[in-house]
């Protein structure tokens, strides 16, 4: 009885959650633009209990030959956190698919809030195991996505809102939080913010305008000019499009790594206290 003021939700009550609740957040994805539909929904995506930043731990820096600057600041902001927390599973690929070879590579919590998650979704780590644990995931390819997302702790039955923060390991065929962008409403637009100084650049001289970049871009960011890729202002600076790029068109540049990291620690700070 004690462990259930102790603790939140179980695994087997958070699954149950995401099965009855996928359906619900598609669709509420899919509708968020439509005029009066929208007003309805939108308030569900809303800043500051929905904030999402992407970063492209799966992708090098040209003339960088032994890591990738986004997943070192990601273990620089990772050694700032004591509270840690790995999952034992993808909950949005256990519900999709239980084959996944994603699978294993479970969200990374952080925060005071984690003292709450039932001991069943996995356990609390050094930084260490959580470093580890992110380059699994870049080895996959997959995304490092930053989220503070009131649907996490509404799920997992997580009362300190502030203090809580999910690194999830995404990608677009089983996630809840990249699926379905392609057409939404204004507030789930503003949810996901690229961090400054992060860009896609693609090379003219190599871009066919073959169109695969843009079929793949899970927040429509990308179209075709004058038979050329052009990057817009809606890209989320994921990375995602390079591996599409069959002439290596499209690369991954950072203008300044210390500024980066400097923006990272102030993005987290604004969407939570994790860092205070």
């Amino acid at each position: 009885m004690m462990n259930l003021f102790k603790y939140g939700a179980s695994y087997k009550s958070v699954k149950l959650q995401l099965f009855l609740s996928w359906p619900i957040i598609k669709y509420g994805k899919k509708l968020s633009h439509l005029p009066l539909l929208k007003w309805m929904i939108n308030p569900f995506f809303k800043r500051p209990h929905n904030e999402l930043t992407s970063i492209p731990i799966h992708k090098k820096i040209p003339n960088r030959t032994y890591s990738t600057v986004p997943l070192e600041i990601t273990e620089k902001l990772i050694s700032m956190i004591d509270d840690i927390f790995i999952m034992n599973e993808c909950h949005c690929a256990g519900l999709k698919n239980r084959n996944s070879p994603r699978l294993s590579i479970g969200c990374l919590a952080f925060g005071p809030a984690i003292k709450r998650i039932h001991p069943s979704h996995g356990k609390r780590v050094g930084t260490q195991d959580a470093i580890a644990h992110v380059r699994k995931a870049a080895k996959h390819d997959l995304v490092a996505n930053i989220a503070h997302v009131w649907i996490d702790a509404f799920a997992f039955q997580l009362t300190d809102f502030k203090n809580l923060l999910f690194i999830c390991f995404c990608d677009d065929d089983q996630c809840l939080y990249r699926t379905h962008m392609k057409k939404r409403g204004p507030n789930l637009d503003n949810a996901y913010k690229k961090l400054p100084g992060i860009q896609i650049i693609n090379d003219n001289q190599l871009c066919t305008g073959c169109g695969e970049c843009l079929d793949n871009c899970f927040v429509s960011a990308i179209e075709i000019v004058d038979a050329k890729a052009v990057i817009g202002k809606a890209c989320v600076g994921c990375g995602c499009c390079l591996q599409y790029c069959k002439k290596s068109a499209l690369s991954l540049s950072i203008d300044n790594e210390d500024e980066l990291l400097k923006q990272l620690f102030s993005r987290v700070r604004e969407m939570s206290g994790v860092l205070d």
